[in-house]
This record gives structure tokens, C-alpha cells and sequence, in this order.
């Protein structure tokens, strides 16, 4: 394990441990001093404008009240690359689409620390009077001109920053008023990033973590959320679920009380509801093994993370049956998509509709649960089997520290990531969807899956295979990936064809 070096000559080891005060607050110094804007996070002054917000829009509170009540919010993605193309998809997410979280998501030159090039993508903006970048560049306006984003506006918001180098975004982002801040370590290096190590990843959200903390100490409390995967392929419930205690308990070693968790939807309704259920309380299990019994940990349920359609109507199939998935499962929010998401970035338009669709379909489907019900037993209880070897031997490797057990299980292919860009993962697990559509194991490369879990995998996939006439193998997995952008006429030909 390498060690991180501050400014001022300390050598930090890398490990789970809360980052020492002195310490934190020299690569503060140094890291504000990166680009000019950074001077102006004052966090006495951010947190007495974080005090003074109303508790509504505090994303911390809202999330608490919506899961004491049983509700599911509302949140969709969106950025656009100047101040007042911003402004005004946020308007109108708040008021046409009904979202009852609202974002800025981040361009991708900000997400890779690339300023100057954001700075020009902002100018060729202007210029041309539309966005030229794929989201908002927040470090560039800084936390003075970003806050305008947060009073035009009357709802908790939230940093969507695709990256594994979150640093100066989250300074600026708390510093505006933003109140939650999506992103961990482990999920988003292993999903965007080929040479970035994971161990840079992990130490990168411990300061943001320990940010938030800051907050805390402070007296405000932000939420912090752990992003699920967006690898754009099948990722099975308990892959997402390992990772999602993993980040949670490098989290809580930092300080944060309050973190959110997000499972993409597999589109499989029982096998959706069992996983956020079992989600949070296998998140909380490790959780209380580790001392921590005061972390609030509310399941976020994603709209499909795969490859989408191209046709309107199966799209808003996707969108509204998303809806429905997340209501059922009993997550605290849901994050939207549109009927554009196979075309690129959907215009305010299509994404506020995409949020009125998702809501009507929670209303809809705001009093089904499937708790009792004996296939949802089976699969939470399936999902427990599948986590906890794996998760007990991550902790075995790193002697207890989270931390270098999480390095040491990537570099053994004990904790595998599908398909993932990552040259620090094996990327030798493959999962397909079994005949009665859960996405199960097909390839467990070398992560320790009990030998009868993996044997009832088979059988489901065998039987998909045999039904379907094809052959036992990567096809199952690879066909799986594709599945749901096919045509209908593919996907359910009609009678006479």
C-alpha cells in the first residue's frame, strides 16, 4: 500500500482510520489551492447558510421523513454547461417534472479535473447559445455563482459528479448549499476509470467523507450516497450489495451518519424488492458488527442501467415500470430516466415528463408489498448467501481494515466487478439472466460463492438455455446485456409472426 503525502511533508498510511484533524485540514490547503475558486469556500459562512435553509430543503431530512412516512421521492439526473441553461432545467425539473430532489450533475472535463477545458467549453457555450458540455461546470463558477442554482429553487438538491476524483467539486459544491453529494470510492473507480487505482479512489471519498463530517461536526448534517454502478451492463443484487457495505462502513470511518445506498434495477420485481430490502439490512448487519448503530441508510432504486430502446413506447415502459419497481421495493427515492436516454441527454422537456411518469406509476403501485410472499423470502435469503462469504473474506484479508481488505480482494478476484474498466479489477465474474429472468452467476471467476448457490445458479441458467435452444456458455451472459434494447418484435413477436 502506497501512503499519500501532504503538503507539509506527513506521510498518511492508507487504511479505513478516520483522517487525523491536523492532517485533514493541510490537504484542504492544498487541494482548495488548485484552481482559483477554491478560495472562496469559507465553511464558517457555508455552514451559517446550511443553518439558516429551510429544513425542507435539507436533502438529509427530506430523505428521513420520506422513509418514516413510507414515501418514495423523486430524483432525476441533468446538467448543462452554462449558469443559465442550469438554472432553468432546474426550474423546470422543480416545478413541470414534480422531482422532489433535484440535481446538477457535473460536465465530464470537471469530473476528470480538466478546469481549463471546462473553462473553454463554457466560452464555445455562450457562443453558440447552447450547451457544449455534457454537465454543469461547477468548480469553475464556484461556490458564490453556484449558490444562485440552490435559491432559484425550493427543494433539497444533490452534486450528481460521475468521477473518482471528487475533491474540489465537493468543497465547492457544500460551500453553494448543495446538501447531498453522490459518489464512493469503490463503485465509481471500478465503473469509469481504467488506470486510476482503486486505492487513489478510496482515498479520494475519505475526503469527501470527511468533509461531510466536518459538516456535521458543525451542525449540519448532508447526504452522503453511495452511486451503485453505472458500467452500463447487468450487475446482480449481491455484487452491488458487497460494495455497497463496503463503501458505507470506509464512509462511517470518516464521520458520516447519514448514507445513502443505490442498487440498479435488474428489472425483475421480486428480485428488485428482495434486494432493497436486503440491501439495507445486510448494510446495517456489518454496520453494527463494526460498532456503528446510528447510521441512517436509505436504498435509492435506479431506473435501468443498461443498453435502452430506441422506440418512445417501450422506453416510457421502462420509465413508468421503474417507477413501479422502486415503489414496491420499498426504496426511499427513486433516480429517473426519460424516453430519450438511448439518444444521449434529454432535453428539460423529456426529463421532467419522465419524472411525472415515474411518479404517477408510485402512485399507482404506493400500497403493493410482496414481503410475504414465499419466491421474495427465497431471493432476499439467496441475496444473504451470496453477501456474506464474500464479504466476510474482504474483511479476513484486510486483518478487520475495510480499507486494505477491499485492495487485497480486488487484486485476488475475491471481490469482482463484470465488465468493469478497471485494470485493478479480474473482471472474470459474468452474470445472465436465469429462465424465469433474475440475474444470476453464469461465471463466478474467483469470488468464494458457496458451491450450492452456484450450483442453483446453473440449474436456472441451464434451464434458460434449454428453453431457448441455445447453447450454455458467455452467450447467455452477453445476449443479457442487450435484452432489453431489442425490438418487440424480438423481444414478444406477435402471435401470427
Amino acid at each position: 500500500m502506497s501512503d499519500v503525502t501532504l503538503a507539509e511533508g506527513t506521510r498518511l498510511p492508507f487504511s479505513a482510520a478516520r483522517i487525523d484533524d491536523d492532517d485533514f485540514a493541510a490537504m484542504r490547503r492544498e487541494n482548495l489551492a488548485r484552481w482559483p475558486t477554491g478560495a472562496e469556500v469559507d465553511i464558517e459562512e457555508a455552514v451559517a447558510y446550511h443553518s439558516a435553509m429551510p429544513a425542507h430543503k435539507n436533502l438529509s431530512a427530506a430523505m428521513r421523513k420520506a422513509d418514516a412516512e413510507g414515501r418514495c421521492l423523486t430524483q432525476p439526473r441533468g446538467g448543462f454547461g452554462t449558469l443559465e441553461l442550469q438554472l432553468e432545467l432546474m426550474r423546470q425539473l422543480d416545478r413541470d417534472g414534480m422531482a422532489d430532489v433535484v440535481p446538477t450533475t457535473t460536465d465530464s472535463y470537471t469530473r476528470n479535473e480538466q478546469w481549463q477545458n471546462a473553462q473553454t467549453g463554457i466560452e464555445e457555450s455562450e457562443k453558440a447559445g447552447r450547451s457544449m458540455l455534457n454537465g454543469f461546470p461547477m468548480v469553475n463558477y464556484g461556490p458564490r455563482i453556484a449558490r444562485k442554482l440552490i435559491d432559484s429553487i425550493d427543494k433539497p438538491t444533490i452534486v450528481l459528479s460521475g468521477t473518482s476524483m471528487p475533491k474540489l467539486t465537493c468543497e465547492v459544491g457544500f460551500a453553494a448549499g448543495f446538501t447531498g453529494y453522490l459518489g464512493s470510492g469503490l463503485a465509481y473507480t471500478t465503473s469509469y476509470t481504467k488506470n486510476l487505482s482503486i486505492e487513489d479512489g478510496i482515498r479520494n471519498y475519505q475526503y469527501l467523507d470527511r468533509l461531510a463530517a466536518l459538516y456535521q461536526e458543525k451542525g449540519v448534517t448532508l447526504h452522503r450516497r453511495q452511486p451503485g454502478f453505472l458500467t452500463g451492463t447487468n450487475i446482480p443484487p449481491c455484487i452491488a450489495i458487497i460494495t455497497c457495505i463496503v463503501d458505507a462502513l470506509l464512509a462511517v470511518g470518516q464521520g458520516v451518519r447519514d448514507y445513502g445506498l443505490e442498487l440498479g434495477q435488474t428489472l425483475h420485481l421480486i428480485q428488485d424488492a428482495a434486494a432493497i430490502r436486503a440491501c439495507r439490512e445486510l448494510v446495517q448487519e456489518y454496520l453494527e458488527k463494526a460498532g456503528y448503530r446510528d447510521v441512517f441508510t436509505p436504498v435509492t432504486s435506479l431506473h435501468w442501467m443498461g443498453a435502452w430502446p430506441y422506440d418512445d413506447a417501450q422506453a416510457a415502459a421502462l420509465v413508468s415500470y421503474g417507477g413501479t419497481l422502486a415503489a414496491i421495493g420499498g426504496a426511499v427515492s427513486v433516480t429517473t430516466k426519460s424516453t430519450h436516454e438511448a439518444f444521449g441527454i434529454p432535453t428539460p422537456q423529456a426529463n421532467a415528463e419522465g419524472l411525472r411518469t415515474t411518479r404517477m406509476a408510485i402512485y399507482l403501485a404506493r400500497q403493493i408489498r410482496i414481503d410475504d410472499a414465499p419466491e421474495f423470502k427465497r431471493e432476499k435469503d439467496m441475496i444473504g448467501r451470496e453477501v456474506r462469504p464474500v464479504m466476510d473474506k474482504i474483511l479476513e484479508m484486510g486483518d478487520g481494515d475495510v480499507a486494505i481488505g477491499t485492495i487485497r480482494a480486488c487484486e485476488a478476484g475475491v471481490l469482482d466487478i463484470p465488465w468493469s474498466p478497471s485494470r485493478f479489477v479480474k473482471s472474470r465474474v459474468l452474470p445472465a439472466r436465469d429462465v424465469d429472468g433474475y440475474l444470476r452467476i453464469l461465471q463466478p471467476g474467483d469470488m468464494p460463492f458457496p458451491k450450492d448457490v452456484l450450483d442453483y445458479h446453473e440449474e436456472r441458467l441451464r434451464k434458460r438455455a434449454e428453453k431457448e435452444g441455445v447453447e450454455f456458455g458467455r452467450d447467455l451472459a452477453i445476449s443479457s446485456v442487450y435484452e432489453i434494447s431489442e425490438s418487440l418484435e424480438k423481444l414478444l413477436p406477435s402471435i401470427a409472426g
